[in-house]
């Protein structure tokens, strides 16, 4: 076993229902003691959270490691549990955020000033404060001409490039109404994307496998965060990029070459050229993100098993002694399980995910690695909260900032 990775302690789904029975009905309703459980989770890992948070860095205003990222958490509890307390802590945790924007270059959802921008945009809306709302949307679209024209040498990827301001945008308008944010902006940025993957392909002389390709400080990476999976996800939902014959001419064939990176473990290589690691090293929780929005964006059933052998993958080596975050954790890679399950509707990822619940809901008994913030969103506990609040309602459940 791959040093990274905890052994499963859990049976796999066997089939019957008797091994379902008490987390969830034939249906997929979770049952009344589990959802309680999921809930008393919830509520008690919060209470630690918000104690920790009193040591978190005052300075970081992001989604992925600081205050937005909290607001986060804590806009997606408003909309499971409709409590407004929530909806009030989300506005004190965005309204830090928003006195330590960076103003640095990096426009992203994640790590950027636009996740803080967006975030505190809908919490605004929520509370009927529109104006304020406004302010922090004609704030965010500020940035929109420097990401089309790659001012700085702006990269594609989702962590600090194109991708991951085309999610402010997304996000913006799937909280607010699909026309808040006009479409032709986000197909602009869209198009740059495109645009700048063949640019790269060519550099590369690779156009004949991959007519799209993209690099983060000089290596090719196939994962979300940084590399291919991620973006070409969002090149593949409907309606962004303006063209579908460039969907069909340049992306798919761009994603089937990513398919074929596949190793006979059933893991991806981190980098397009890298050395692959063990069979444990890098699982492949979001490459088989992009695998099952594959399946539902051209109907290849290939896709699909693909996107099913990831799955494998993760229920094998997905318990990570790195933690419980969404990051680089079992919460995290549990969302491979709700991807498949909503895209299947099959109870053994239901079971799967439900399992992995289990492992998070006793927090700090494993022995994993402590991150070094370990009360945000992407690295930490609020990530683990948002994880156990989404698996209430399994068929509504999205990764965050990723997932559309």
């Amino acid at each position: 076993m791959d040093t990274r990775a905890l052994k499963n302690p859990y049976a796999d789904y066997d089939g019957s229902p008797a091994s379902t029975q008490a987390f969830f009905d034939c249906q997929g309703k979770l049952t009344p003691e589990f959802a309680h459980r999921l809930s008393s989770s919830v509520s008690e890992l919060l209470a630690v959270m918000e104690n920790g948070l009193k040591s978190a860095d005052p300075r970081d205003c992001t989604t992925y490691t600081g205050w937005a990222g909290v607001a986060l958490l804590y806009l997606h509890l408003h909309g499971v549990f409709q409590e407004t307390a929530f909806l009030q802590k989300a506005l004190e945790h965005v309204s830090r955020g928003l006195r330590c924007l960076t103003r640095r270059r990096d426009v992203t959802f994640l790590c950027g000033d636009a996740g803080p921008l967006a975030v505190a945009a809908v919490v605004y809306c929520r509370l009927q404060r529109f104006q304020e709302a406004d302010e922090c949307i004609n704030r965010l679209m500020q940035y929109h001409q420097t990401v089309v024209k790659g001012a700085g040498e702006l990269p594609d990827e989702l962590l600090y490039g194109r991708a991951g301001y085309l999610y402010a945008l997304v996000f913006i308008n799937q909280q607010l109404g699909q026309d808040r944010i006009p479409l032709q902006y986000i197909q602009q940025i869209s198009e740059a994307i495109l645009m700048s993957g063949e640019q790269l392909s060519r550099k590369f002389r690779v156009q004949n496998q991959s007519p799209l390709m993209y690099e983060w400080y000089q290596e090719q990476y196939v994962g979300a965060a940084h590399g291919l999976a991620g973006i070409y996800y969002f090149l593949m939902q409907p309606g962004l990029v303006s063209t579908e014959e460039h969907v069909h001419r340049l992306v798919k064939p761009s994603v089937d070459h990513v398919c074929r990176l596949k190793l006979p473990t059933g893991n991806y290589p981190p980098l397009h050229r890298g050395r692959p690691g063990p069979a444990g090293a890098l699982v492949p929780r979001l490459p088989g993100g992009h695998l099952h929005a594959a399946a539902g964006a051209f109907g290849i059933p290939q896709y699909l098993e693909d996107a099913l052998h990831c799955g494998e993958v993760v229920w094998h080596w997905g318990l990570l002694k790195k933690g419980y975050g969404l990051c680089h954790g079992a919460a995290g890679n549990a969302y491979a399980f709700l991807a498949l399950y909503r895209q299947t509707q099959e109870a053994k990822h239901l079971y799967r995910a439900c399992m992995f619940a289990d492992w998070c809901m006793n927090f700090g008994r494993h022995g994993c690695r402590t991150p070094d913030r370990p009360f945000s969103l992407f690295e930490g506990m609020a990530g683990t909260i948002y994880f156990l609040a989404d698996l209430l309602q399994p068929m509504r459940s999205k990764f965050p900032a990723f997932e559309v």
